[in-house]
């Protein structure tokens, strides 16, 4: 039993696909056969129930993964505590978001700031954050909708209003509000389920006991403005988009509608060792959404 193989069994438990795990390992499928298979041997016992190429986590499993995880991440938060004492200005820090467009300028001033820290970024939805957490796979996830789940410490970086963009021309164009009786027959861009405008908007009209028309769905939530400027529909955008891509074709009206509103969070988890690095992160991120006063 070394590292290395108990590394390829917390791929494998996860993804519970032998084929999906050499994937994303990066060797090939009887390589991780052959390890899982030894380590087996080692413990004596099955730890998964084959099923083809797709396998399932047995009780034996689920019961080895939880030492599994725990050990691991003793060994990772030991990494990174004595990266701290060789230099506090050093390190990696793995951030998912939702939307990488959101964090642009924020990394830009950081990685100014820190240029010792390494970077790693992955754009997942709520449901993938849940799991990186879990898995320890990211230090961070910067979440425009609640995580839930035990262990997990949020700090809110941020509180707006999502506002509805709609093309230049569009009949609602030239005003300033609009209510969801106006547009609940409306061709709608949006993202796919999972992501958080797509969530907002399956409760605001879940709320009203309607059914959004969708016409268009994706996975990039940046891209969403830029589609309804070329005329595919009307959108939810939160009003931070608004100064970040101001080139968007679009005019933006303020729906008259309760909780219409994104809560952008910092969310890690509360029982693992917090490195330099991601304090001097939190630290940025706090500061870089912090309201600014008016200037005059």
């Amino acid at each position: 039993m070394d590292l290395p193989s108990l590394r390829t069994f917390r791929v494998v438990a996860r993804h519970e696909h032998i084929s999906r795990a050499a994937a994303e390992l990066r060797v090939a499928q009887p390589a991780v056969s052959r390890t899982i298979a030894r380590l087996e041997a080692d413990l004596g016992v099955l730890l998964f129930d084959r099923q083809g190429r797709s396998v399932r986590l047995n009780r034996y499993g689920a019961a080895f993964l939880r030492r599994v995880e725990r050990a691991l991440g003793e060994l990772d938060d030991a990494r990174r505590e004595l990266a701290d004492a060789a230099g506090p200005d050093q390190g990696r820090i793995v951030v998912a978001a939702e939307t990488l467009l959101t964090l642009t300028s924020l990394l830009s001033a950081f990685r100014a700031a820190h240029p010792g820290v390494e970077i790693r970024l992955h754009q997942s939805t709520a449901a993938m954050m849940r799991r990186q957490l879990a898995a320890r796979e990211v230090d961070a996830c910067v979440a425009s909708q609640p995580l839930g789940g035990a262990g997990l410490r949020s700090v809110v970086l941020m509180e707006e209003d999502v506002l509805l963009a709609v093309p230049v021309g569009h009949p609602l164009a030239d005003r300033e509000r609009a209510g969801l009786e106006d547009v609940v027959d409306e061709p709608f861009v949006t993202t796919r389920p999972g992501h958080w405008q797509r969530e907002l908007l399956d409760r605001l009209f879940a709320a009203a006991g309607r059914t959004p028309v969708i016409t268009c769905e994706g996975d990039e939530p940046a891209a969403t403005q830029f589609l309804i400027g070329a005329g595919l529909g009307i959108g939810l955008i939160p009003a931070l988009a608004r100064n970040e891509t101001p080139e968007a074709p679009v005019r933006w009206l303020r729906l008259d509608v309760p909780g219409c509103r994104r809560t952008l969070s910092l969310v890690r988890r509360a029982d693992r060792y917090v490195s330099a690095a991601e304090r001097y992160f939190e630290e940025a991120a706090v500061a870089h959404f912090a309201p600014r006063a008016p200037e005059e």
